[in-house]
């Protein structure tokens, strides 16, 4: 009875569609993260106290590095035109997404091209000014704001997609493009970039290369390593680094460009790069599931694999309380159902509407039977793909709407997933009013979220080391997609061992003797 009820609500769900609605669905990439980012803005922007400066809150020992004068900022007006030299109202490069880091910064440089990021760093070297790249400014770890006073290096000038190329599917963009620009750009032509972020239509692509974002694809199209060809780098004396490359194939000597994906700006400024994107599919469907427990979850996950196979792009996790309070905190998310201890998304996307369909709606339906999925909607309506998308990607910002929130980004054996959840709300007890998970099953990425009134230092003790500690033991990592930036760097050793850690240390030393590139980051 209960297998044809769900059956019966995936099909009422997946036609209960105005055909306004559907009129303003566009497509499914390009419109799902548009209500997202406007309340991005809303709360980045939200009146509320500045915290204090991190140099002071955090007793941060300000490097040997030149203080900024007059003559530094006459010859960067020089170089750059005034217009793009800014000295004053620099409040929003100064702190981070999360209000948990904020910098003294008294200078922001806006180049406009390569070779004005390598005039800028050759200066600064010379100098030995320090110097912090910075993007959209969405991260989580406050790698790209100042820690003390360095200049902002900002990359939104850099802003164009070069060239798409449909035939080979390689796009050469340069690193201050905006994500869903640069994707909208790519689907101009019949292809898509392989990355999807909620702060799509904020983040840079070169902020995302050089923190090696994840995001929601990785479990289709694997992490930026593969699908980033080439980068343009430039390095702390200046000179530029050409690592372009538009081959998937190419065995000359070391692959140079895997440094700069993933270091943060600590090794150089990434200015360019070419990415190889797949072709738009034809069909997408979405799957809204609810289960009754984490085991059911992994028994679907497996059959989600085995039986959607090739199709699969994307599998995602939300806890009952994480779902409840995005739900709470935003009165216009449509949860299609409810009242489960956990939900999954399951996407599928290919290239036969009618295959695909059939293949999901045959595996929801052999997990009803099974008894391991209680209830589920399916559709592949554009709209209703984007309000199923819209819950999950309003869930982390429903959780520091009203509250203070411990964010944690790590990565877990999938047998050990959950667990960590269930061990803090123990561990934290009253302290906390939410402890809740959510993430990226598909690629074992956990997003452990704390949640209290306000910061609390009993609270912030029992959380940290204990979570990196708990992760270590089971040979997780720390950050499995956000980075290390300043608020992991002291946590580093969970992660990697003495050896690694040191010879980070040399390559640093090598590519930045100076230290200039973002310090106070990654490296403590």
């Amino acid at each position: 009875m209960r297998f044809h009820q769900g059956l019966m609500q995936m099909r009422r769900y997946a036609t209960a569609v105005t055909l306004r609605q559907f009129a303003q669905a566009h497509t499914h990439a390009s419109t799902r993260t548009s209500t997202q980012t406007t309340v991005v803005r809303t709360l980045a922007s939200s009146a509320s106290p500045l915290p204090e400066l991190t140099q002071i809150s955090d007793n941060v020992q300000r490097g040997n590095y030149a203080q900024l004068n007059d003559k530094d900022v006459s010859h960067f007006e020089q170089l750059l035109g005034k217009n793009y030299v800014l000295t004053e109202d620099l409040e929003g490069y100064n702190i981070c997404f999360l209000k948990r880091i904020r910098g003294n910064s008294k200078l922001v440089l806006k180049p406009g091209n390569t070779q004005e990021v390598a005039a800028i760093l050759r200066y600064c070297n010379e100098r030995r000014l320090a110097v912090v790249p910075q993007g959209g400014n969405t991260g989580l770890v406050g790698g790209s704001v100042p820690i003390c006073d360095e200049i902002v290096l900002s990359m939104q000038r850099l802003n164009k997609v070069l060239s798409v190329d449909e035939v080979t599917g390689i796009a050469i963009v340069e690193a201050g493009c905006i994500l869903e620009n640069f994707d909208q750009r790519a689907r101009d032509v019949g292809l898509t970039v392989p990355l999807d972020l909620g702060a799509k239509a904020s983040c840079h692509i070169g902020g995302n290369v050089s923190t090696n974002a994840g995001g929601v694809r990785v479990v289709r199209y694997g992490n930026l390593h593969g699908s980033v060809l080439g980068v343009e780098a430039v390095l702390a004396n200046g000179q530029v680094l050409d690592l372009m490359s538009n081959f998937k194939k190419d065995n000359t000597g070391y692959h140079m460009k895997h440094l700069f994906i993933g270091s943060e700006g600590t090794l150089g400024v990434v200015t360019k790069l070419a990415m190889l994107c797949p072709h738009v599919s034809k069909a997408v469907n979405v799957a809204f599931i609810g289960l009754n427990s984490f085991d059911d979850v992994l028994k679907t996950f497996v059959s989600a694999k085995r039986n959607l196979g090739e199709i699969l792009s994307s599998c995602e996790l939300i806890d009952q309380l994480a779902l409840n309070t995005a739900l709470q905190q935003f009165k216009f998310l449509n949860s299609p159902i409810s009242g489960y201890p956990f939900y999954m998304l399951i996407e599928t996307s290919g290239s036969n509407g009618d295959h695909d369909e059939e293949k999901i709606n045959q595996f929801i339906s052999q997990g009803m039977e099974r008894g391991e999925i209680l209830d589920g909607t399916v559709t592949g309506e554009p709209g209703k793909v984007q309000e199923i998308w819209k819950i999950r990607e309003m869930v982390p910002l429903g959780l520091i709407e009203k509250s203070f929130c411990f964010k944690y980004d790590i990565s877990l054996p999938l047998r050990d997933f959950y667990n960590i959840v269930d061990v803090m709300r123990e561990r934290c007890g009253p302290l906390a009013t939410i402890v809740c998970g959510y993430g990226h099953l598909g690629d074992s990425n956990l997003h452990l979220n704390v949640s209290c009134d306000q910061f609390n230092d009993e609270i912030y003790k029992r959380v940290e080391p204990f979570v990196y500690e708990y992760t270590s033991k089971l040979k997780g990592s720390i950050s499995a997609e956000h980075g290390i930036g300043f608020l992991k760097k002291d946590y580093l050793h969970y992660s990697k061992d003495p050896v690694a850690i040191n010879w980070m240390r040399d390559m640093k030393k090598m590519f930045d003797p100076n230290g200039i590139l973002n310090p106070y980051k990654m490296l403590n």
